[in-house]
């Protein structure tokens, strides 16, 4: 064998060794998620990984109460997203304990429950934190047999804060866009996601503060379908208790119930479905009863 065949020998021998070293520092693919597994899924950006949730958190859409316009149209938005038709990326702001983040998780309990085994839809919730991962959810599920709301509770912006770039990009403003099997429910007790205090700043030091404010807004606009929740009425609150009194069978008088009830929110200071919730879980104790679900 001639020296430069050798030399060539010698030379693939050391690329295949430098080939294998790379591939084993390589880390391996990622599994593809099971969907299989269950109806709802947590993302674990860490991991980019699905973590499947056997059991979700949720009441029932019959104990919501005090939010049925609300409750009536995010139910018809979801339905016809489950049903392959057009559908808006959803906000739900406003005042908190009001119940809109169990509203999310009702209306996919009872999409399912309608839906035949073919149309199930699949709840990924994605925390506030893990927005920047948002490009990379997408990609797992585009081209997925499924269809999916993405859910992000408590979402908000602050200053120095710039996910929300991603973000608008995920859900419409990037080359791929949203996928079609893919819509984003988020829940803020701001309407615009930002504080104020964080536009005024960057306004007042922008060359062109209108482009600022515009650039802000336009986040809130990526959303379709903009769902309002405000303080509830007396009325509406104790509709609430009454209902969840019923529901889970606690006897007591329906007078007594009203008044420890307003009693209960006259000391938190609140009238919400959240304070409704945490009385029946007091007067549940207090009865050595109990419950099944919770509420947020």
């Amino acid at each position: 064998m001639s020296a430069s065949s050798t030399g060539l020998a010698d030379s693939a021998a050391l690329l295949r060794r430098i080939a294998d070293a790379l591939e084993r520092l390589a880390p391996p693919p990622r599994p593809r998620p099971d969907f299989a597994a269950a109806d709802a899924f947590l993302w674990r950006a860490d991991r980019g990984a699905l973590s499947p949730v056997a059991k979700v958190n949720r009441v029932d859409i019959s104990l919501l109460r005090g939010v049925d316009h609300v409750r009536d149209l995010l139910l018809a938005n979801t339905e016809r997203f489950a049903r392959g038709l057009p559908a808006n990326n959803a906000l739900l702001w406003g005042a908190r304990g009001m119940g809109k983040s169990s509203l999310v998780k009702a209306v996919h309990a009872e999409i399912n429950r309608r839906a035949g085994a073919d149309r199930r839809l699949k709840l990924i919730e994605i925390h506030r934190e893990d927005i920047e991962s948002l490009p990379t959810l997408m990609a797992l599920t585009r081209d997925a047999p499924h269809r999916f709301i993405v859910f992000c509770d408590d979402l908000s912006f602050d200053a120095a804060d710039t996910s929300y770039k991603s973000l608008k990009a995920a859900l419409e403003g990037g080359i791929e866009g949203r996928p079609d099997n893919v819509l984003f429910y988020a829940t803020s007790n701001r309407r615009h996601l930002m504080a104020r205090e964080m536009m005024e700043n960057e306004r007042a030091s922008a060359i062109n503060p209108g482009d600022v404010a515009e650039e802000r807004v336009s986040l809130s606009d990526r959303f379709g379908l903009w769902l309002g929740f405000h303080h509830c009425s007396q009325d509406d609150y104790l509709a609430m208790v009454m209902g969840y009194a019923e529901h889970f069978g606690l006897k007591a008088s329906a007078d007594a119930i009203r008044a420890e009830a307003l009693e209960w929110a006259t000391t938190r200071g609140s009238r919400s479905g959240r304070s409704a919730w945490q009385f029946i879980q007091d007067l549940a104790g207090r009865l050595g009863r109990r419950l099944d679900s919770g509420a947020d």
